[in-house]
């Protein structure tokens, strides 16, 4: 359910270096210091294996350099040779997954024909979604149907708003 592929440089820049010093540097260290991430604890998400949080915390912008070197060409073909229609999503104040976060996931599914929607909070009622919310039950009247039609019957919900994706 994740589209994008986070990395630092990737952060809206106006929280990027409020990010990057969570994400980057207490995670890590918490992580090192605990045996995993205490993610409850913190207030931040659910409790992660330690394995799971130092991926994030070290992932470079190429997402091969986020698994072991055997496994890089392998990865990269198994994603290339998806050729199930895909529709991202992107939600113009989410500060990690931005739109450049989701097309650089988007990139490494050569094979597949990708589509990208970027939503507005406000076209949703909203001042704000940003990262996480989309999956609250708060959206299970709007963003969920939404999200059905297209899963169900290939129905764009988001007209004017998908564009075809193109690697840059």
């Amino acid at each position: 359910m994740g589209a994008q592929y986070a990395w630092w440089g990737d952060y809206a820049p106006e929280r990027r270096l409020r990010l990057l010093l969570k994400w980057h540097v207490a995670m890590p260290v918490a992580t090192a210091l605990c045996g995993y991430f205490p993610g409850r604890r913190l207030g931040w998400l659910e409790d992660l294996p330690a394995g799971v949080a130092q991926e994030w915390s070290f992932r470079g912008p190429c997402f091969t350099r986020s698994h072991p070197r055997a496994e890089r060409r392998d990865i990269l073909a198994r994603m290339a040779a998806v050729q199930a229609p895909i529709l991202a999503i992107a939600v113009t104040d989410d500060e990690l997954g931005t739109v450049p976060a989701v097309c650089r996931a988007l990139g490494y599914y050569t094979g597949a024909a990708r589509r990208l929607a970027v939503l507005d909070p406000a076209g949703y009622g909203r001042t704000a979604i940003g990262h996480f919310s989309l999956f609250h039950d708060r959206h299970a009247a709007d963003f969920w149907p939404d999200t059905l039609a297209w899963l169900r019957h290939g129905v764009d919900p988001w007209p004017g708003r998908t564009m075809g994706f193109r690697a840059p």
